[in-house]
């Protein structure tokens, strides 16, 4: 399979060492110094694109892969008030797209394993939820990707909690997320249900970047030859 890779920074250069060792080749890097050859017919010569930049140049350069008709993995965040043009944008073009806050095998367990925990405690008026998410001080949007999915979820399944707020919060409606940002930290999210008798909390934390390096190759290698929109629901067969 070759692979383009669409953002070279340390994200990048641990993708193209997992997707070798895969037995994968990458045929085209792109980063700020050589943007010039990021052009569709550079593309069209990949088999699929793992896009892994930030939140302000993800959504065009998802565009620009969907144009040119090349399946297209992406894990940047921050950019998602756009991914519903995406999406209709890849139907439009009978193309291939999947989007993941987090690659992670552990994380998307930890995402099922949230779902679960919240529909059990949406009854239990008592606990009050507040979430933690920390991260290295290089990460550029707050509150994470994984933290937003997690919190997300929790509005869906817990009904006394109808918004979620980046700081401390009193009011009873709002999950509070807390963002914090300290080296060396490759990720870690915390979900706390708390009352006067006791504490729920379950915790997922990151080692170091692999995890999320092999799951986006997991993904590519998922969508070849697919067409539709996917996520890592789809990669890992997991609800």
């Amino acid at each position: 399979m070759k692979i383009a890779l669409i953002g070279y920074g340390k994200m990048g250069k641990i993708i193209e060492q997992i997707a070798v060792s895969r037995g994968h080749m990458v045929n085209l890097t792109i980063d700020l110094y050589n943007i010039n050859d990021f052009t569709q017919d550079n593309l069209r010569k990949s088999d699929v694109a793992i896009e892994f930049t930030g939140p302000h140049s993800a959504y065009e350069n998802v565009m620009k892969c969907l144009e040119a008709g090349v399946p297209v993995v992406c894990g940047s965040t921050g950019w998602l008030d756009q991914y519903e043009k995406v999406v209709d944008y890849c139907k439009k073009r009978d193309g291939t797209f999947l989007y993941a806050s987090n690659f992670s095998v552990g994380v998307n367990i930890f995402f099922a394993l949230n779902r679960i925990l919240a529909k059990m405690m949406n009854g239990q008026k008592e606990y009050d939820i507040k979430m933690t998410e920390v991260h290295h001080t290089q990460k550029k949007d707050a509150p994470s990707g994984t933290a937003i999915t997690l919190a997300e979820q929790i509005l869906e399944e817990v009904k006394r909690k109808t918004a979620w707020v980046n700081h401390a919060t009193s009011s009873a409606g709002e999950l509070s997320i807390e963002s914090v940002r300290e080296d060396p930290a490759p990720g870690t999210h915390k979900v706390l249900y708390t009352s006067d008798v006791d504490d729920i909390e379950i915790i997922h934390t990151a080692h170091n970047r692999n995890g999320f390096a092999t799951g986006a190759v997991m993904a590519a290698e998922y969508v070849v030859g697919k067409k539709g929109v996917f996520s890592m629901k789809d990669v890992l067969n997991i609800g």
